[in-house]
Formats: structure tokens, C-alpha cells, sequence
């Protein structure tokens, strides 16, 4: 889908140019397939933010590390991470990066309860199968859970679907046949599971496509979210 200046001001969808596939952000934290480089994450800068110096940082889905590598030299964090995909953990591990690989779906048994100050998964909860699960489970780890994932009810993406189209943004890169993810949600669901799990949320930030904050309408104006949650 095309960039446009703003938000719709009305019957807009009509007049939508032929959207192109985003190739600047992907799962991984630093540099892409085949070494394809990476555009700079807004949201490291706000996770970083929330680290304090010398705290424990588990990374579910860590990538090639490059989130944790940020964290132990400017925060002095001392980070540890998890990763299933085989060229990934290697690429951690050449930056060096303490780096378990497994499944996050069979959960975080391998950890004690609260062994770390924070437990990041970042743009990874939208490709989890038990949903709950995990985040029961970052809690059960550590003291606070950072989340970040896409907001499907970003106005971009509410325009791709009105002009009869899945979406295809900054935040959601894939088209709807080779996505990894397997739930679309918005940041109204995520608020009410967390209501049902009672969860707290510390701290809820919201990003647009160019990675600024959002401060009004953040479920409509808001591309990318990030939360503080904790018991």
C-alpha cells in the first residue's frame, strides 16, 4: 500500500494506488536475509529506555541479537536470548550473545521464576500460537514483560481492507500468502486480554509508520505498539 501524507479525510479507499511490498523491516533485529541491511528500530529506542543499568534482559525471539547487543553496551544489561532459526542464533552467537535456541511454544521451563528484570518478545507475539501461554510465562520469569507488535486497526491497514486488499505496511511486511503471523489484532484486543489475565500495564507507547509517538486516536493513528506489563 502506498505512503500518504495523513490519515483519510473520507471516501479515500477509492483512490488508493497499487500498494508495494515493504522490504525495509523484518523480523529480525538487525540485519536481514542474506545480510540485507535493516532499517534502525524505533522501538529498541524505547525498550532500551526502560532498562536500567546492569538489569537481566531475556529476549524471546531474539534474532541475531542485535536488540540485546544495544542493551549490554549502552545499558550495561546483562542479556540472554532465545531463537529457533538456525542462521539467527548463529549471528547472535558472532555478536556475542549468550543465545539459547528453542521453541517458544513449548514455553520457558529452562528458567527459574523471576530470574530476570525484563522479558522482551518485540514484533514476535502476533506469530505465537498460545498466546496466553507466553506471556504467563514472561511473567513467571521476569519481573516485567515488554511487548511490541503491529496494530491492525492502524488507518493504513483499515484502508486495505476497505478497498478489498489484506494490508501490506511498514509494521506488516508480508503479503497474506508467505506471512509468518498467525493473529491480527489491534491495540483494543491486547488491552482487553490483558484485562481478562489481569495483567497491569505499566506503560503503553505507540508508534506511526515513521516511527514517531503517537499521543491521540493511537488505535487509529498508531502503527506499532510497545507495553510495559507486569502481575
Amino acid at each position: 500500500m502506498s505512503a500518504t501524507a495523513g490519515p483519510p479525510q473520507g471516501g479515500a479507499a477509492k483512490n488508493m494506488e497499487p500498494r508495494e511490498r515493504r522490504t525495509t523491516i523484518t523480523p529480525a533485529h538487525g540485519e536481514g536475509a542474506g545480510g540485507q541491511a535493516v532499517q534502525l528500530r524505533a522501538d529498541f529506542d524505547l525498550i532500551a529506555s526502560w532498562v536500567q543499568p546492569g538489569e537481566r534482559v531475556l529476549d524471546l525471539g531474539c534474532g541475531d541479537g542485535s536488540l540485546l547487543k544495544r542493551l549490554i553496551e549502552e545499558r550495561g544489561a546483562r542479556g540472554y536470548g532465545v531463537e529457533l532459526e538456525d542462521a539467527e542464533v548463529l549471528a547472535a552467537i558472532r555478536n556475542g550473545i549468550n543465545v539459547i535456541q528453542g521453541n517458544l511454544e513449548q514455553g520457558l521451563s529452562g528458567f527459574d521464576d523471576q530470574t530476570f528484570n525484563h522479558v522482551v518478545l518485540s514484533r514476535t507475539l502476533q506469530t505465537v500460537r498460545h498466546t496466553e501461554r507466553i506471556l504467563s510465562e514472561m511473567l513467571r520469569v521476569g519481573r516485567e514483560a515488554v511487548v511490541s507488535f503491529p496494530n491492525f486497526a492502524y488507518w493504513k491497514n483499515r484502508m486495505a481492507i476497505m478497498a478489498g486488499r489484506m494490508p501490506v505496511s511498514e509494521d506488516l511486511p508480508y503479503e497474506w500468502f508467505d506471512t509468518p503471523n498467525l493473529r491480527f489484532f489491534t491495540l483494543l484486543d491486547f488491552e482487553a486480554l490483558c484485562a481478562k489475565m489481569d495483567l497491569v500495564i505499566r506503560e503503553r507507547q505507540v508508534l506511526d509508520d515513521a516511527g514517531h509517538l503517537v499521543t491521540e486516536e493511537p488505535n487509529f493513528l498508531g502503527s506499532l505498539a510497545v507495553y510495559r506489563l507486569a502481575r
